[in-house]
């Protein structure tokens, strides 16, 4: 089975929307061994929407499409949807009702315009939206398909699962499974060079080296007609793969760096702290959004000013008169203070230039991270490629979690 992704809505395309339907549907889709071939997005207009569905339908039996079923002029996705399978829009009183009685408790009065959202296309399935008042449907000829669902996600998600997962299900000739590797540790040319003639003559699985938040990562595909099929496969070419890049693998589970750090870290009973001045918190956010961070972090402290820096973790007013508080030397003293202060296993320190300018003649980039991993110090020196403050911000967590990873290790 091929599909296509069918997103309407003006405001994708004016920027205002961020378009993760296609996302969550892609995903889906494609754990279901259904083939995505593209997706289109589109604004609220008739002729370019009977466009989009011919296009759609041209090599696909299935199309998914979300939004334009509000109550309002500009809505128009059910009647072209409509026009082109040449069918007529029915009342589904029902729906109606439901509607009339949802306002009515809520202490409001239905508006007329708020009844066009219970027309449906003759012979249309309503699929029933417990989070809105917009219906979606299910509307086929035999040939082709389309599953039509509301664009909010909150109300377009619950849909899909509920009442369009469950008949996909019954036609699924094949099943897909796949592996995130995530590395650390090595660039992505590198990854493809050491794993290239595998990939030459890769049919299934397959496999595709990927960049992500400063980490390479390789993806093993295999489309089976069983999951253990699938599974079997996938886990051949993994074994494959442990062979020539064992060493930079940190995660098989698509985990980020920081979900293995706090992985390992809580499997162990070990606790960290970290002083941040040019990440300003985004390390201990990145770990805190982690459910179950808590036994692991002991404090994290942001010493943005050399004040702060002096107060917090002792660092000397000579140390930052000398050498600046972008230096190795105020990186170690902030690591060594934060060591005492919390007694942690590991503690973590950074300082740096994150631009767009500096006051001291140093590079933007540049950037020092102090370590201090059950007693032992070490401070280490980055200048980052990209000169965007909020890369080289990511890319000294990134850091600060790969030294903390390598420690472990």
């Amino acid at each position: 089975m091929k599909a296509t992704i069918l997103a309407v809505g003006t405001e994708i395309l004016f920027g205002s929307t961020v378009n993760t339907n296609a996302v969550f549907l892609s995903q889906q889709l494609n754990l279901l061994g259904i083939d995505v071939l593209r997706h289109i997005t589109i604004g609220d207009n008739r002729k370019r929407l009977l466009r989009a569905l011919e296009v759609a339908f041209e090599d696909c039996d299935l199309v998914f499409s979300t939004g334009g079923l509000g109550p309002t002029e500009d809505d128009m996705t059910k009647e072209t949807i409509a026009e082109f399978f040449g069918k007529k829009l029915v009342e589904n009183k029902a729906w109606t009702e439901m509607m009339s009685s949802w306002f009515s408790k809520n202490g409001r009065v239905m508006s007329e315009n708020n009844r066009k959202q219970a027309f449906i296309p003759e012979g249309a399935s309503v699929l029933d939206n417990p989070n809105g008042t917009a219906p979606g449907f299910i509307l086929s000829d035999g040939r082709r398909t389309i599953f039509v669902m509301p664009g909010p996600p909150r109300e377009m998600q619950p849909m899909f699962t509920d009442h369009i997962l469950p008949n996909l299900k019954k036609l699924q000739d094949s099943t897909l499974y796949y592996k995130m590797i995530r590395t650390v540790g090595i660039g992505e040319s590198d990854l493809e060079t050491a794993l290239l003639d595998i990939i030459d003559v890769q049919t299934d699985p397959t496999i595709a080296t990927y960049v992500k938040d400063f980490s390479a990562m390789v993806r093993v595909a295999s489309k089976r007609k069983t999951l253990e099929e699938a599974q079997k496969a996938v886990e051949e070419t993994t074994e494959q793969i442990r062979e020539r890049i064992g060493k930079y693998i940190y995660s098989e589970d698509n985990e980020d760096l920081q979900q293995a750090v706090l992985r390992i870290m809580k499997s162990r009973g070990l606790t960290l702290s970290s002083a941040e001045s040019i990440t300003g918190g985004m390390f201990a956010k990145l770990f805190t959004d982690i459910p179950g961070s808590s036994a692991v972090l002991d404090r994290s402290i942001v010493t943005y000013s050399n004040a702060a820096k002096i107060s917090e973790l002792g660092v000397s007013s000579d140390t930052l008169e000398k050498y600046g508080a972008v230096s190795a030397q105020t990186a170690e003293e902030m690591v060594r203070g934060l060591a005492r202060c919390s007694g942690s296993d590991i503690c973590i320190s950074v300082t740096g230039h994150a631009g767009p300018d500096t006051s001291d003649g140093l590079p933007v980039g540049l950037f020092y991270v102090g370590l201090c991993a059950f007693g032992k110090v070490s401070v280490k020196e980055y200048r980052a490629r990209r000169t965007k403050r909020d890369d080289v911000r990511k890319l000294a967590c990134q850091e600060m979690y790969r030294l903390i990873y390598e420690a472990l290790k």
